[in-house]
């Protein structure tokens, strides 16, 4: 379909400390399996999605949530001809710099950050985390990715402005990401819109008559179901409506992207990047939809009082544990604490609390503070 597009082998513009080609796997094979065997990585097991790890053994975390969206992602990039391992890679690396507890620990974090005239966005964090602060080699500081990879890290989702700082200046400041980045975006948002709603039905806190009484089209799945599969239990109902989304969605992906491509006349991958728009783009039918399923999940499943409850609780916890650590930066971990040397505390300070687990916060705090 636009296989034209596709990021090959020869537009790679390289990494920043040259290393000699492997003898079996391409730049970016190796790059994926970098991100897969980072410490980070494995760490977005002990990371909330929505529900709080505990609850249930069968709710998304932020590692079941990177695969379903790497599924996603790769079904596009295939369908479309796209480079599929570039594309893997970056799904794989999307949440990589979330901190503990979701969004609402990176508007914490973030916060706390602009006391000191800085910021934290999980995005910049993620590159911060590939660039400098996995230790995995003699060489060099952090995975020594490709500059498309790290490219896609920080623009999958947000444009680096023509006027960028210095910081931002080497990605390519004013212009689109390559495809196989954009729909990232697009395959994050299909990926947990379905999945949340599944764990919200499991967890009791809507029903498949809610969905059908907020999303038309699932009003529509839902009639043909209970027609075609006469007696099946409420749980059975939901998949075959959560199927009918999944396929809904990421069918407009695919439609979308390629309406806009062929209007937009671009024949390379380099004209992806000329472009005033992006391309990646839902059917309107899509589009409405999810825009649905995100007005239902935001009234009925992110608002609800015990989830707005245990946040509250979570983040009080990470206030306190920050306001500690700037006081007695000694208490970071010995791999942080050697930073102090180069870096302000309340920079390392904030890529410990940024790593940490879930779960490992809170045993911090109270090991620390009681």
């Amino acid at each position: 379909m636009l296989g034209r597009l596709r990021l090959g082998p020869t537009d790679l513009r390289g990494r920043r400390f040259p290393e000699p080609p492997h003898p079996y796997r391409n730049d970016l094979q190796r790059d994926r399996d970098r991100i897969i065997h980072s410490r980070a990585f494995r760490r977005l097991e002990g990371k909330t999605q929505v529900f709080a790890a505990g609850l249930s053994d069968h709710f998304r975390n932020r590692l079941t949530h990177t695969i379903e969206v790497s599924q996603v992602a790769r079904t596009v990039a295939a369908t479309l001809q796209l480079n599929e391992e570039y594309t893997e890679t970056l799904a794989l690396a999307h949440d990589l710099g979330h901190p503990p507890f979701g969004h609402v620990g990176e508007k914490a974090l973030d916060e706390h950050m602009r006391r000191f005239g800085s910021s934290f966005e999980h995005n910049l964090h993620a590159l911060r985390i590939v660039d400098e602060l996995e230790e995995r080699y003699a060489r060099f500081h952090g995975l020594n990715l490709t500059f498309e990879v790290r490219e896609g890290i920080v623009k999958h989702s947000r444009e680096v402005p023509a006027d960028a700082g210095p910081d931002m200046r080497e990605f390519l400041p004013g212009k689109r990401p390559l495809l196989e980045a954009q729909i990232i975006d697009f395959a994050d948002e299909i990926a947990y819109s379905v999945a949340d709603l599944d764990d919200a039905v499991a967890a009791g806190l809507i029903s498949l008559e809610d969905i059908a009484g907020d999303v038309p089209f699932a009003a529509e799945i839902t009639e043909a179901a209970d027609t075609q599969f006469p007696g099946a239990s409420e749980r059975v109902r939901f998949w075959e409506v959560q199927r009918q989304l999944m396929n809904l969605l990421v069918g407009g992906l695919i439609e979308g992207t390629v309406r806009a491509a062929n209007a937009a006349g671009v024949e390379r991958p380099e004209d992806v990047r000329s472009l005033s728009h992006r391309l990646a783009q839902l059917t309107p039918e899509a589009a409405e939809v999810k825009a649905q399923l995100r007005s239902l999940l935001v009234n009925r499943v992110y608002s609800f009082a015990k989830l707005v409850e245990e946040r509250s609780a979570a983040i009080r916890k990470m206030n306190e544990l920050f306001e500690y650590l700037l006081a007695h930066p000694d208490g970071v971990s010995a791999g942080y604490r050697e930073s102090l040397e180069n870096a302000p505390v309340h920079r390392v300070v904030c890529d410990y609390i940024a790593g940490m687990t879930d779960g490992y916060l809170r045993r911090i705090h109270a090991e620390l503070l009681g």
